[in-house]
């Protein structure tokens, strides 16, 4: 066994971006397809283990200690960066688009649900193959998977809840840019003439120079510190009852409050520059450190069924994103990029979600209203939704 210490894994991460950008600058189709270097490098790295593992019974192992603290590291810059006159004036964009979000979470829970049965499964096997994990991620789906194993006897649900979340989290990454580019070439899209690109704002332009201050750095490292400490203590406090949510929630809920908070009081106005830097560099170590560890072995194990119901899925996501997302939220330049971050977290996560918007805005151009958008729906509201949605399917008849 080949074990990475955490540094070493960090150091391992880097390499794997820089090895995912210089796959894209060398992969047309990969470009084509607008895949993100995070889901490129991470998953060459993977396949590499894994074939390491097969060949040689060499297993490589990384540490993902820092994986948590990125991830929450990147919702607390969402949050930050979430200014509530701007969500105002994006509002009903916001709202149309929550439902078209709930409309999905129904219909991944229906078919996972029906496609279950007609494999002769159980049926909360299905639900774990759906809404729980898919669009729920990791941490939606190992506590939902608790509550199967303890309440509803689903045996193995933990490993299964896991598995699918991972499978999804791959699928999301490799979905996202071939809906939108589909979409953007068929209809021959392209940002309002109007769209400001000489500013970059947030994470639309991750690769974009910005003049920071070490001063400002460090005040924006230490807002991020707040968000984390108050935002896991809240999801601490919240845990087993009825409130219960993720604690990455509670980091962006947190974020949101102080960030607007200092503002009308006048008492400190969030430096953004430096907000998105951070948030893109935690962003892409997350999402590489999440890849490059996947266990490929684990998921060829699952069962047959099960695999068939994440393809259907995946298939069924995709359909939903050009035929429902698309179209409901305008047929435009905006709601490519929305089907495309919609596949990311609808599939994955809201990591994914924002990787897959900057691989197509980085090639056909800004798109500020999904920015806006997507990371407060697929990072805070979707949770909720889900939450309620699964809840309303426990409650039918169909589990005895």
């Amino acid at each position: 066994m080949v074990a990475l210490d955490t540094l070493e894994t960090l150091m391992a991460a880097a390499l794997v971006l820089l090895l995912g950008r210089q796959v894209l600058a060398r992969t047309a189709i990969l470009r084509t397809y607008s895949i993100p270097e995070p889901v490129v490098g991470g998953l060459l790295v993977a396949v590499l283990a894994f074939a390491l593992h097969a060949a040689a019974r060499i297993e490589v192992r990384f540490d993902t200690t820092l994986q948590v603290p990125l991830m929450l590291t990147f919702f607390a810059t969402i949050g930050l960066s979430a200014d509530l006159g701007q969500l105002r004036a994006g509002g009903r964009a916001l709202i149309i688009f929550l439902a078209v979000v709930v409309g999905l979470l129904v219909m991944q829970d229906a078919l996972g649900i029906g496609l279950a049965s007609a494999l002769g499964q159980e049926r909360l096997l299905g639900l774990l193959g759906a809404s729980v994990t898919l669009s729920g991620g990791h941490g939606t789906g190992a506590a939902w998977a608790k509550v199967f194993a303890e309440r509803h006897g689903l045996a193995s649900a933990t490993e299964i809840a896991v598995a699918c979340a991972t499978f999804g989290l791959i699928l999301g990454g490799l979905v996202g840019g071939p809906v939108a580019r589909v979409l953007i070439t068929r209809y021959g899209l392209s940002p309002k003439p109007d769209t400001d690109i000489a500013s970059p704002t947030g994470f639309e332009q991750p690769k974009a120079i910005r003049p920071i201050t070490p001063e400002a750095l460090i005040e924006t490292v230490a807002l991020i510190a707040v968000c984390l400490a108050i935002g896991s203590a809240i999801a601490s406090w919240l845990t087993d009852t009825v409130f219960e949510l993720p604690p990455f929630v509670c980091v962006l809920f947190v974020g949101v409050v102080l960030r607007n908070s200092l503002a009308i009081r006048g008492w400190y106005q969030v430096f953004e520059l430096a907000v998105s830097l951070l948030g893109n560099v935690s962003l892409g170590l997350f999402l590489a450190i999440a890849l490059m560890s996947l266990r490929l072995g684990d998921l060829a194990s699952l069962a047959l069924p099960l695999i068939a119901i994440l393809v259907v899925q995946a298939i069924a996501m995709a359909t939903y994103a050009i035929f429902v997302t698309f179209r409901v939220m305008g047929r435009n330049y905006d709601a490519a990029v929305l089907a495309a971050g919609h596949c990311g977290f609808g599939l994955g996560a809201t990591p994914t979600a924002i990787a897959n918007m900057q691989a197509i805005t980085e090639r056909f151009g800004p798109s500020h209203l999904a920015f806006l958008v997507v990371p407060m729906v697929g990072a805070f509201f979707i949770d909720i939704a889900n939450a309620l949605v699964i809840k309303l399917f426990l409650l039918l008849p169909i589990y005895e």
